[in-house]
């Protein structure tokens, strides 16, 4: 699956939210915004699934943590993106659309296994796009909002890890 930001650079959202962005918005800022809005939007999206679909207790808490942290995140990143003058996402990517459906006909322990190995890819571009935001973006909050996020997306990076 590719990144996020790869996946987002050529579409029209990210072109889209380029041109209709207030103020002078950095390329790297605004595909971190929709990047991170769309990342975030499918891990709510598959935790969801989750809950549903998993067998294990050890899957569907980790999706509870997941829905938790990642509706938490995507509230900051709107507010910031309101504030800015930013456009978020408003849906996961082709990419991301393409590994839920992969996701929604499955269940049990076929399921569990399946929806771990998206958590652990999923996390890693998370971290890597964070780690970018918050060393080289230019809108201070959102490098503040990255920084601030990046550990916790670490974390989930473990327990994905850890499935």
């Amino acid at each position: 699956m590719a990144s996020p930001v790869q996946a987002q650079s050529g579409s029209s959202n990210a072109s889209t939210a380029a041109t209709g962005a207030v103020g002078a918005h950095t390329a790297q800022d605004v595909r971190f915004v929709m990047a991170a809005s769309a990342a975030g939007d499918t891990e709510i999206i598959a935790a969801r699934l989750a809950q549903a679909q998993a067998q294990s207790a050890k899957v569907k808490s980790f999706a509870a943590t997941m829905l938790r942290d990642h509706t938490k995140a995507n509230e900051e990143l709107k507010h910031i993106a309101q504030k800015d003058g930013y456009t978020v996402s408003a849906s996961p990517t082709q990419e991301q659309e393409s590994a839920l459906a992969k996701l929604r006909p499955l269940h049990g322990k076929e399921f569990d296994t399946a929806y771990a190995q998206m958590m652990v890819s999923d996390h890693r571009e998370a971290v890597a796009l964070f780690q970018a935001e918050s060393t080289s973006g230019s809108d201070e909050d959102l490098k503040a909002f990255a920084t601030q996020t990046l550990p916790v997306l670490q974390h989930h990076l473990a327990l994905a890890n850890a499935l």
